[in-house]
Order: structure tokens, then sequence, then C-alpha cells
């Protein structure tokens, strides 16, 4: 019987190839402007999970233009597709692993980015994943996810099969959080939102490092007074 890493390892392999035609698309751009939006600083170490041929990649190296981003994937082949094309961009380093060997010693990442992989990744490998993330994350560190959502992937099961990978399962949210708050992050937001069907495809969710507060700072008053104004003409609220 075929080991499943092997079995994936040779279904990315092949897969490289059709991902070479894709190019930028929506999802990407998606993608990296909601991990702006989370925080993403041109200073920042990034570490992205699940590259591809690194199309995300390319566009994280470029917002952290003094910073780094070291894009890892299980696919040999993609790999060396991704350093040629973007060989380029010095900040930008490309490694093959599955995460179950990462190991950089005093290394620590400002951004954790899982660009739509963690539904390929059996479920029961992700807490051990996040206690590796763990390892190399600091008081500050972000995880940001992108996965496809649960009800839309369900649907993908049941009416479009062959257009799903090797492996590809929708993802309990609660038990997603479980996994990632054990490894001691908190969730800051979760969204779920139309990229490419009104159905709402895509979710995307952010973590933060769990630190203690260190102080308790009130709202700038008038901030506070227009979005009360905001509500209630949105609302038609009068008295």
């Amino acid at each position: 019987m075929e080991d499943p890493k092997d079995k994936a390892v040779s279904f990315y392999d092949q897969f490289s190839e059709k991902q070479e035609k894709t190019g930028i698309d929506s999802r990407h751009l998606s993608i990296l402007d909601k991990v702006v939006a989370a925080g993403l600083k041109p200073h920042h170490r990034v570490l992205e999970v699940g590259c591809g041929l690194g199309t995300v990649s390319h566009l994280l190296a470029n917002q952290v233009k003094s910073g780094e981003v070291l894009a890892v994937d299980i696919s040999p082949e993609s790999i060396e597709k991704a350093k040629k094309t973007w060989s380029d961009q010095p900040n930008l380093k490309f490694e093959v692993s599955d995460m179950s060997d990462f190991n950089k010693i005093d290394q620590t990442f400002d951004f954790f980015v899982f660009p739509d992989i963690l539904e390929h990744i059996p479920v029961d490998q992700h807490e051990r994943l996040f206690q590796t993330i763990q390892q190399h994350a600091h008081q500050d560190s972000v995880i940001f996810i992108h996965i496809p959502s649960p009800r839309y992937l369900q649907w993908m099961i049941e009416n479009e099969p062959e257009k799903l990978q090797v492996i590809d399962q929708p993802l309990d949210s609660g038990d997603l959080i479980k996994s990632i708050t054990k490894a001691g992050f908190y969730l800051e937001k979760m969204e779920t939102y139309a990229v490419f069907y009104e159905e709402k495809d895509y979710q995307y969710i952010v973590f933060r490092a769990s630190k203690p507060l260190e102080k308790s700072t009130p709202r700038n008053k008038w901030e506070v007074l227009k979005e009360i104004v905001s509500i209630r003409l949105r609302n038609g609220i009068i008295n």
C-alpha cells in the first residue's frame, strides 16, 4: 500500500503543472489583502505553509521589502519551479517540508500564512502542526488561515468531486480553533466571504499569540460618537 505522504507528494508534483497556467488570480490577491489588513508590516518575517508554485509567496515578499518570506511545500517539483520563477526576489526563500520535519532553531516569525492548505492536511495532524508553529512564534505572532468554506467544500464533494485534490476535507471551525488555542493563540477574527461564487466559498481566520493585557485604553470619544451616528443613520433610528 502506498504511503499517504508519498501519495500526496506524487499528486502535488503533478498538480504543479496545472497551477503553472493559473497565474495570479482574485483568490491570491484577496489573501494578500486580508493578510495586510491583519497587520503585515514591511519588516516582518513570514512563514508560508503550502506555497505551491509561490504565487502568494511572491506577493507577500513584495509587501515585506525589508523583511523576508520562507515558503515551504511538500512537493519538490513545486519548490523547484517556484525557485526558478521567483529567483529575482532575494527576500524570498523556498524549502521542501511537510512541517513534520520543520525545525529552525532560534528562528521566530511574525506571520504564519496558510493559503488554502489546511483542508489538505489530515485533521489528526493539525495539533502537532500548530505545536510546531508555537515553537517558532513570539508574543506578537499572527496566524493567518485561508480555507474553503466548509459548506461550500461539502457541496463540491457531493457535486463536483472531480475538481478536488488528493485530500480535501471540510474543516470544523470549533476543532480548528481548539487546536490553535491549545498552541497559545486566540481567535481575533473569522469571516466567510465570496471569492468566485455568490454562495461564499472561502473563509479567513486570524489568530494572535495569547499574552496578558498590559493596559485598558478607552476609545476616542469622537470616534465612538461617529460610529453611533453612522449606525443610527444606516438603520433609520431617529430617537
